[in-house]
């Protein structure tokens, strides 16, 4: 642990200014910003930064999903607890995947965690933003993963046409008209692209069910994640696409994904 800041003079000024901010969790979050910073300063920059909004995530560089450290940083969407379920179910769903693509992957936290559970896999992450690719591809490096920047298909190479056994796209879900209301963490640090999902939230989810028939190979799944709300629309848009689809609800994460094969 670094010396303590001049401002803050012992680890509980650090958890009295976390929470006057009103972090719930302020000893928590003190103990991971203790831990993280590695100057004076550095740690009051970041006790700054935790105090005006950002992320704790974003704070000090690292979210935990599945049981991983995920590298995360400014402008990148930060995982959600929620999304573990989607990576359950992908898993469940095929247990013996050999190619494994992460679409709108974000930091690739569901790619990173498919692999550390099915073992050597081909995998492949995709985002249409920079910084989030760049993320990603250091979050996949350890499962030999390759990290491709551009809008949804259009970035994968095509010869994984045909051959994609789990297709997990969490994509943007949130109605444009509904952004404004998002938690401030969300709305004022994380990137607009992953949040916002057109008129009704689901013109991405639309276009993936679209494609994904010629990109899944025989028993293939795609796998989004969804709001309670919209899953009937999301369900509706793979049965069009040809899909087989099925939703599934876990309770204690409040998560909906749905699920659909190509049979």
């Amino acid at each position: 642990m670094p010396s303590l800041s001049p401002r803050f003079t012992s680890p509980d000024a650090v958890v009295a200014a976390l929470r006057t901010a009103g972090c719930v969790f302020a000893e928590d979050e003190a103990r991971l910003i203790l831990a993280a910073a590695r100057t004076p300063d550095e740690l009051a920059g970041m006790v700054d930064r935790r105090v005006t909004g950002h992320p704790l995530e974003l704070v000090v560089g690292w979210a935990e999903f599945r049981g991983l450290r995920i590298t995360v940083g400014p402008g990148v969407f930060v995982p959600r607890r929620r999304t573990e379920f989607l990576v359950e179910e992908a898993l469940a769903q095929a247990p013996d995947a050999s190619v494994v693509v992460d679409l709108c992957c974000g930091s690739g936290a569901v790619g990173a965690s498919l692999a550390a559970a099915l073992g050597p896999v081909e995998l492949h992450a995709a985002d249409i933003d920079p910084a989030a690719v760049d993320c990603a591809r250091r979050n996949i490096a350890d499962a030999g993963g390759r990290a491709h920047t551009g809008d949804l298909f259009e970035a994968l190479p095509a010869d994984l046409r045909g051959r994609v056994d789990i297709l997990a796209a969490n994509v943007p879900y949130v109605p444009t008209d509904e952004v404004a209301f998002l938690p401030t963490e969300a709305r004022d640090h994380e990137p607009l692209v992953a949040l916002d999902g057109g008129a009704d939230g689901l013109d991405i989810l639309r276009r993936v069910a679209t494609e994904a028939p010629h990109w899944l190979a025989p028993g293939g799944c795609l796998l989004v994640e969804t709001s309670e709300r919209q899953a009937s629309a999301a369900v509706d848009a793979f049965t069009h696409s040809g899909l087989t689809p099925r939703l599934a609800v876990s309770e204690e994460l409040y998560a909906h994904v749905v699920i659909g094969t190509n049979d």
